[in-house]
Formats: structure tokens, sequence, C-alpha cells
């Protein structure tokens, strides 16, 4: 017999104030937000520079619209479109969960083209900006379905270190796969994505950053699905695949795009920051 980890059973709802309820899931959307606003800010910042301050701080309550709506949108589309058809009602019970990254991302893709559209910045420029800070997003929204008891793995060897049981699933030792992608798509894709944005003629580049975050993405998710229990409802999909490996295939097409745009596209070319007033 080998000791294995049993999920501690967290309580979902972070703080309780008479009907007020902060959940761990919400707190961390809005952290990220945070987070990636305050990041996004001194990167956009850097040569060359692809926005104003001002204009990065506009465009958190579009980000904030695209990535709830969006991936509500997603989840419902891609995952369960029969049950929320047939209980629209549900579509608002956001506190139950059910986001879609996938979904998050396109709803974003929207936000980005009306906006670098109504502002006459470059939409390429101000994506790879963004891209650095997705990562963050990711990292913390794992680390709240691992609290909340969700997304769990396939079985695991028990003889593995980490290996948990979920008591409300079952007894049967798993893969902590929530972990495993709050340090793939969050630690790591972040860390390579700082990294890179270190060099300017890697930011110069309209669309690289882009390129190398969904294709990274796109890896990296596909890998963390081999240990990720599918949804019930969904299982295994063709050739054994799940929803998101699939999903994850014109991601990965759209970076590699992007990735040979940008080797052969112009160069950013930096927009003209307003004159500061001495006085």
């Amino acid at each position: 017999m080998f000791p294995v980890l049993v999920f501690p059973e967290f309580d979902p709802v972070l703080v309780q104030l008479g009907p007020l309820a902060i959940r761990w899931y919400a707190l961390a959307y809005i952290v990220a937000l945070v987070l990636g606003w305050r990041v996004m800010r001194r990167m956009a910042a850097r040569s060359p520079v692809v926005a104003t301050p001002l204009q990065v701080d506009d465009f958190l309550t579009w980000a904030t619209l695209g990535v709830v709506l969006g991936g509500r949108l997603g989840y419902i589309l891609f995952y369960q479109p029969s049950l929320y058809l047939a209980h629209p009602a549900a579509i608002l019970e956001l506190w139950h969960g059910g986001m879609s990254f996938h979904g998050g991302m396109l709803g974003v893709v929207v936000a980005l083209v009306i906006y670098t559209r109504r502002c006459r910045i470059s939409l390429l420029g101000f994506a790879d900006r963004l891209a650095i800070v997705v990562p963050i997003g990711l990292g913390l929204g794992r680390v709240a379905n691992f609290i909340n008891g969700e997304l769990w793995g396939r079985p695991a060897d028990p003889s593995l270190p980490w290996a948990m049981i979920f008591p409300r699933v079952d007894m049967i030792p798993r893969h902590p796969s929530e972990l495993y992608e709050a340090l793939l798509e969050g630690v790591l894709l972040l860390a390579v994505m700082l990294l890179l944005a270190r060099h300017e003629r890697i930011r110069e580049r309209a669309g690289l950053l882009t390129g190398i975050f969904l294709l990274g993405y796109a890896i990296l998710r596909a890998t963390a699905e081999h240990f990720r229990q599918p949804d019930a409802f969904l299982n295994y999909l063709a050739f054994g695949t799940t929803m998101g490996q699939l999903l994850c295939i014109p991601m990965a097409v759209a970076g590699i795009g992007l990735i040979l745009y940008s080797r052969r596209g112009p160069k950013l070319e930096p927009i003209a920051l307003p004159v500061q007033d001495p006085a």
C-alpha cells in the first residue's frame, strides 16, 4: 500500500457576508484581470510603444466583458448546448462554474478587433502585449478549479507521490490535473512569454508573441488533457481525443500562421504619444 493524498475539500466560498458570497472562482478572475492590466500597462509602454496607458486602462472593461461573455457562451456552445437550451435560466448561474477558455479567447478577440479599430491602434501589436499576460488568468483559473474540486484527473498509479483521491468522485487515486494545467498553462507559459517579451526584436514583429502564445497554449493544453478526466457528458471523442484537444487544433494552426506572418510582415511602428504639459 502506498500513502495517497486526499483532496482537502476546500470551501468554494471564500467569504460570506449575508446574502453576498465571494467565491474563489470569482476572486481568481478579479485578481487575474487586475494583475494582467498592470503588467500589460508596462508592456505596452516598451518600445515600440503600441498604446497609451489610458488606452490599456480603458481596454480592461472590454477584456472583462469578452472573457465573461465569451467564456460562458463558449462553454454552452462547445460543451452542453442541449442542457442550456432546455434550461436557459441556468445560463446566468455563473457561480456553478462552466467557463470555456476557448470561448473566452474568442470573446476577447472580438473585443480586441472592435477596440483597436475605434482607437486606431495596431490590432496585432496590442494583441501581442495582451498575449503576454493571459497565462496569469489561466494559472489562477486552474488553481480555482482545484479549490472547487472540479475538472479532476484520470486514474493514476498509487505509487505516484502526488496521486490524489477526490472523495466526491470515487476512492481511486487520480492525477491532480488542475495543478498540472496551472503549472503548464500558467507558470511555464507566463515565464516563456515574459522572457521572449524582453527582446525588442521580438516585440517589434507584429503577431509574433500572439502566435507563440496560441501555439504554446495549444501544445501545453493538449498535453495536460492526457491527464484530465474528460467531462462525463462528452467523454472521449474521435480517436480517443477530448473536446479540449480538438479545440486546440485551430489555435495551433492560427499560432503557426501568425508566427509565419510576423517574419514576413512589416515591423511595428511606435505610436505618437501625447505631449505632456510641463505645467
